[in-house]
């Protein structure tokens, strides 16, 4: 609740729009252009409305990924329990496993999804991107893609598809960043980081622009109240609402880069057309607007900067700031914080131990059974050649193994009988005990 991975401008004349002009949230009715009195109204308008095409390509794209995750997933191969078998191989996990209607978990992770340990411990920064064209499910992708269309396609048609695109991945890559500082116990995926930076973008196009826009007080309240109302939904449980913080403050800032106006009256020389004077020699920007786009670059080279830094030395944002947490969930009687789905201890056949490290979850595996006298005097005489056939003998016995696990923290316990099993289906199989 990254995770996610959930808002372009040639100007050929610009009359003055104080009473007339429509920020993008709202819709254009009878509010127009008022022309210049020294140029032919029907030959030009102040701001170029582009045709969106890039939006509609990101939606296209969620969807393509979400598909190819379900396929990959193939839930009959992991559950005898599949929502809707009908669909055969993009069938969805169990309720209790996916409430979305979605992929398995270790399934994400295997398409890209943010998960932090694998950003630091091997270096696949690639995740910061691409889990933000995942989603857990059919109802968190439906949510996402509504949101884009109605967000999206008005900002691409004011400022076109460069800025708009620059906008929405830098931000989700911003809001990808705060969540690996934050979110450690668990995977993330989504495009609401994104999709925050949009609004956040809104707001300080609003701010910089706040000169040329009618109706600007209606505009800010509506903007405002809509970002208050999904940072509230943030603090839920399984919400990563650090996603959101960090694509909303990405966005505000990419605002005032990318979204800026030329103030009133200012007239490009080269499209004054022939026989016209301009009769204004105002500057292109105002002195606020300029103060606002440096510091804005300045705080994005920093923050981003920083940030890179400290998930690369692989910082615990929650040990440097100890309140952050309720950020992105306030416990209380109804639901609980704990973002990892469990612990479980495994029990098998064999005497070894080792830590599986995996995503969201750490398993402590621990092979038990009596060890002969020859054994014994192996491991005390070549310990490494006794591990290496202990290992080629588990490989051999896990054909047909009787496995228990138990989830350490409910204390819940059962066994099941693997073929060959693997690290995925035993972290399937503790994330459903656990639940």
């Amino acid at each position: 609740m990254g995770d996610g991975k959930e808002a372009e401008v040639e100007v050929r004349v610009q009359p003055r729009r104080a009473d007339n002009t429509v920020h993008p949230l709202q819709t254009e009715s009878s509010s127009r252009a008022v022309p210049s009195e020294n140029y032919p109204s029907d030959e030009f308008r102040p701001f170029r409305k582009w045709i969106p095409w890039m939006i509609p390509t990101f939606v296209v794209a969620n969807i393509a990924v979400f598909l190819i995750s379900m396929y990959v997933n193939n839930c009959p191969n992991r559950s005898d329990s599949c929502v809707a078998r009908f669909l055969g191989r993009f069938s969805f996990q169990p309720f209790k496993e996916n409430p979305l209607l979605g992929p398995a978990s270790s399934t994400l992770q295997r398409m890209g999804a943010l998960d932090v340990k694998k950003v630091v411990d091997r270096h696949q920064w690639w995740r910061l991107i691409s889990c933000i064209w995942l989603h857990a499910g059919v109802f968190h992708i439906l949510a996402n893609m509504l949101s884009l269309l109605f967000i999206g396609i008005r900002l691409e048609q004011e400022f076109g598809f460069i800025r708009i695109g620059l906008l929405y991945l830098l931000s989700g890559f911003g809001g990808s960043l705060l969540s690996a500082l934050f979110i450690r116990s668990s995977i993330s995926v989504g495009a609401s980081g994104a999709l925050f930076g949009l609004l956040g973008g809104m707001l300080s196009e609003l701010i910089t622009n706040w000169t040329i826009y009618a109706n600007k007080f209606a505009a800010l309240l509506t903007l405002v109240f809509i970002i208050a109302i999904n940072l509230a939904v943030g603090i839920l449980p399984h919400v990563d609402n650090f996603a959101h913080i960090g694509g909303f403050l990405s966005g505000f800032l990419l605002g005032f880069v990318f979204l800026i106006r030329p103030q009133f009256g200012w007239v490009s020389r080269k499209n004054i057309p022939l026989g016209h004077r301009a009769s204004s020699k105002k500057k292109k920007h105002k002195t606020y607007q300029y103060v606002l786009w440096v510091l804005s670059i300045i705080l994005l080279i920093v923050g981003f900067t920083v940030g890179i830094v400290m998930v690369a030395r692989g910082v615990n944002g929650n040990e440097r700031c100890s309140w952050c947490r309720y950020l992105s969930c306030i416990p209380t009687s109804r639901w609980s914080c704990r973002s990892s789905p469990g612990t479980c201890a495994v029990r098998s056949l064999l005497s070894l131990s080792r830590v599986l490290r995996l995503s969201a979850l750490t398993f402590w595996l621990t092979l038990t059974d009596h060890v002969t006298e020859e054994c014994q005097l192996l491991l005390f005489f070549s310990p490494v050649i006794y591990l290496r056939a202990l290992l080629h003998v588990l490989q051999i016995t896990q054909r047909d193994t009787l496995v228990s696990l138990t989830c350490q923290e409910t204390g819940k316990s059962r066994n099941y009988t693997l073929p060959g099993a693997t690290e995925t289906q035993i972290y399937d199989l503790c994330v459903d005990l656990c639940r």
